[in-house]
């Protein structure tokens, strides 16, 4: 995030600057450095926003595949209900991909949570790919002998559900 101000601040200077060199050889009016600096951050910010999904997941390693994406809209940007952006996306990290012989419907996989300006959360959940529903494995979740999962939350998903899919896909 100080990265992405620093670049707002350098293009407003950039933007001023080549306001003030034009200044030079043409009659300018006296706001046009000032509204050239705003509009110079402004196009930046909204491009930033705009390209962050591709470049968060150009940069994923093979093996990462995007599950789901959330789009954004907000009042104090009104051009986002014209065309929203992703602010956030749910991957699913198939190298992580865990069986067990005693239960082969359910698959243990790793979540990643990427949210534009916070750090990757990463999950570890438990699919039932034949029940069509999901348990994230926190504090007070066991497994017992025979490889079953025991004070889990199951919450229902579905086959039609992009998370579910890709984690249970070949099954």
């Amino acid at each position: 995030m100080l990265f992405e101000l620093i670049a707002t601040v350098t293009a407003g200077f950039a933007a001023a600057g080549l306001v003030l060199l034009i200044r030079r050889f043409v009659t300018l009016p006296r706001w046009a450095m000032p509204a050239g600096a705003g509009l110079a951050m402004l196009a930046f910010a909204i491009w930033s926003e705009y390209s962050w999904f591709d470049r968060t997941t150009g940069g994923l390693p093979d093996g990462i595949e995007v599950a789901r994406t959330v789009e954004s809209t907000a009042p104090w940007r009104p051009w986002t209900y014209a065309a929203p952006f992703v602010d956030r996306f749910i991957a699913v990290d198939l190298a992580s991909v865990r069986t067990n012989e005693a239960v082969p419907d359910q698959r243990m996989v790793d979540l990643l949570v990427f949210q534009r300006w916070t750090p990757v959360g990463r999950v570890r959940a438990v699919f039932d790919c034949a029940g069509g529903r999901r348990a994230d494995l926190v504090e007070g979740v066991s497994f017992t002998d025979d490889g079953r999962i025991e004070g889990a939350r199951w919450v229902e998903m579905g086959p039609e559900d992009p998370v579910f899919a890709q984690a249970c896909a070949g099954v």
